[in-house]
């Protein structure tokens, strides 16, 4: 061997591998942090009202208009994260309107009343008797629901001067609209009104407020003779002069008038609470649509679900 030669030392690094079988803990990580978050909206549910409820039942079925159109804050702030109570459950602070299925479309009670406004005025319309009486009816939505006014002219007056005695044609119109309004699931109230002319005797005698009242109790006669169950009739009422369809002529015939309100549920349940009753005691027939179980959306479904659960525990 030559002593130019050297040895070839060849070092050889050892590579320490990895620890395997540590995949499970992202796993798990992950499980835990979907379970948690599954579990937070489980108690946010709880806790939430069924106007949130239903709020968050309408974005997820119309997601794009929610997030196109967007919705209406109680406070003026651009803050992203709504909030600013004490706690979740307190309602105080920022919060978002839940307002977006009436900005969006009708709900099923509007397009009802649409609907009876429309097979009044065909009624009208279709039968000669009642015709005339056509530009003495008036229909325009309210807080409480459809109102049908039918008022005075100098020409055709609705009842007897100065006395509740109901005209032929007025009896007529009442009787022929009484059936319609019975299809009707909800309650009904009626207001007596007139102009401001006094009576001789003064308010201390028989004045405008009991010739409302009588006027009005003459039509819920009337109406009931024509078909419509009296348990629909929540208020008959009589308000004298002190709401005038013409403020600048209060003496106009126009002022003498009957007012028919179409009640949503919501007044019906105020007018109720009002005198102290249950809000249960809403009249409805039996096989109405308001007596019948209303469809439950998913998100109701849920909760309802979690709520007996709880329930059997």
């Amino acid at each position: 061997m030559s002593q130019n030669s050297r040895p070839i030392i060849i070092k050889r690094k050892k590579v320490v591998k990895g620890h395997y079988g540590g995949a499970w803990k992202i796993a798990l990580a992950d499980f835990m942090t979907a379970l948690m978050a599954l579990f937070l909206v489980l108690w946010l549910l709880s806790t939430a009202s069924q106007e949130q409820l239903e709020g968050v039942a309408e974005y997820f079925r119309t997601p794009l208009a929610s997030a196109v159109v967007g919705g209406n804050k109680t406070t003026g702030s651009t803050s992203a994260i709504p909030g600013g109570g004490p706690d979740p459950v307190h309602t105080d602070g920022e919060r978002m309107r839940i307002d977006l299925r009436s900005e969006t479309r009708p709900s099923d009670e509007q397009r009802s009343f649409i609907n009876l406004q429309r097979r009044l005025e065909s009624l009208i319309e279709g039968d000669p008797q009642l015709r005339d009486m056509k530009a003495q009816m008036r229909f325009d939505m309210t807080p409480e629901g459809l109102r049908i006014q039918l008022v005075d002219t100098e020409q055709r007056p609705m009842f007897e001067l100065g006395s509740d005695h109901v005209e032929p044609y007025m009896r007529d119109l009442l009787r022929a609209i009484a059936p319609i309004l019975n299809e009707m699931p909800n309650s009904l109230s009626i207001s007596g009104h007139t102009d401001d002319i006094p009576y001789a005797g003064g308010e201390r005698g028989y004045s405008n407020w009991e010739l409302s009242t009588d006027r009005a109790n003459a039509s819920r006669r009337e109406l009931v003779a024509g078909g419509l169950d009296a348990d629909k009739l929540l208020r008959v009422a009589g308000l004298g002069a002190r709401v005038p369809l013409a403020a600048t002529d209060p003496g106009a015939p126009v002022n003498r008038r009957i007012a028919v309100v179409v009640l949503d549920r919501r007044a019906a349940r105020q007018i109720l609470s009002e005198q102290g009753l249950p809000s249960g005691a809403v009249p409805s027939p039996a096989g109405s649509p308001l007596s019948e179980t209303l469809p439950q959306t998913p998100i109701e479904q849920f909760t309802q679900g979690l709520k007996e659960g709880v329930t059997d525990e």
